[in-house]
């Protein structure tokens, strides 16, 4: 298989790639490259994490790789966080191989959940996505949303070097399903979302770079 031929760099690995309820789909992928190292900043989610057995402390602002190390690059929910992405895009294209594929989900900084997020105080910001979401409060960093429109990875992936070579819109679970009342609008809206004059305004982006 290609996969098992694969050098693979996990941006920001964190305690896990999947959900803790597809910890056997998390072995399978990990066992199916190569090489698969991951990189985060919090070492207390490093030691935690219990399938990468190849784990580096590091900052995503500071790679601390070769050129021309990895065959696969890959960041979920992590882009949004970027305070420099086109700084950053262009290390990432620094230690792909030619060819190579940078690859990331994140938020859409246009997307209603998003807009929620923005305008909750941050005094609230880290109860609320314990309540709704289940993370603690170290799990939550800070966001910038800089990266985060199709047409500005677009646009990043021109200055920086990549070739987009495919950027997908997605609809999600529905972020409020705990609280009732706005359970009902949300989902009402998630149906519309997946039709085509609402699809710019979907939750989240799957996008997908190529080194030229």
């Amino acid at each position: 298989m290609l996969a098992e031929l694969l050098t693979k760099l996990k941006l920001g690995c964190g305690r896990r790639l999947l959900p803790e309820w597809r910890l056997e789909q998390e072995k399978l992928l990990v066992g199916s490259c190569k090489t698969i190292v991951g990189l985060d900043y919090d070492l207390p989610s490093l030691k935690d994490h219990q399938n990468i057995s190849l784990k580096v402390r590091g900052s995503v602002c500071e790679l601390p790789f070769g050129d021309g190390c990895f065959d696969l690059v890959t960041a979920n929910m992590v882009v949004e966080h970027l305070d420099s992405p086109e700084i950053r895009f262009k290390d990432v294209l620094r230690i792909l191989k030619r060819g190579g594929l940078f690859i990331f989900h994140t938020p859409n900084a246009v997307s209603y959940v998003t807009i929620v997020n923005r305008l909750v105080p941050e005094t609230l910001k880290k109860k609320l996505i314990y309540v709704l979401e289940g993370r603690k409060e170290e799990d939550v960093f800070e966001t910038h949303y800089k990266a985060n429109t199709a047409r500005r990875i677009s646009a990043l992936a021109r200055l920086t070097g990549f070739e987009a070579v495919k950027i997908k819109m997605l609809v999600t679970t529905a972020a409020f399903a705990l609280v009732l009342p706005v359970a009902v609008a949300e989902l009402i809206w998630i149906r519309l979302l997946m039709t085509r004059p609402f699809k710019p305004l979907r939750t989240n982006i799957i996008a997908i770079l190529r080194k030229q």
